[in-house]
């Protein structure tokens, strides 16, 4: 069995994010690597990054149906992508270590947090949940 047939199994389909244009934001550079590919293998198109600055850069093109955020960027929150993500109108899920962050847990109460390790099928369900809603 290969990775992607052994990944497409885990998730349900390697369709189920086709056409979205994810922004990852994650600053541990495996977890990264781990995101990319497990939405790759969903269809989506990747837009990804590792800094607060970059993230916002990104976050200012168009074309970004969806995106996944670390909490904690080094000694950074993430917070400030996420409101411009808000902003813009692109919904976020918050995949983190972080769970009993309750700063933003307080700004951010109706949004989905992952918390780290997830399944990849958790991961691409989160996001595509993001898209049909």
């Amino acid at each position: 069995m290969t990775s992607s047939t052994k990944l497409n199994s885990w998730t349900g389909s390697d369709s189920l994010l086709k056409g979205a244009r994810v922004l990852v934001v994650e600053d541990d550079f495996l977890i990264l690597m781990e995101l990319e590919a497990i939405l790759s293998e969903a269809g989506a198109d990747i837009a990804s990054c590792r800094t607060v600055k970059d993230a916002l850069a990104l976050a200012e093109t168009n074309g970004l149906t969806a995106a996944v955020l670390d909490i904690r960027l080094g000694r950074e929150t993430i917070a400030p992508v996420a409101r411009e993500l808000a902003q813009r109108g692109i919904p976020f899920v918050f995949y983190t270590g972080q769970i009993d962050a309750d700063a933003m847990r307080t700004e951010w109460p109706d949004r989905r947090f992952v918390p780290k390790p997830a399944q990849p099928r958790t991961i691409v369900k989160a996001v595509a949940d993001l898209l049909h809603h």
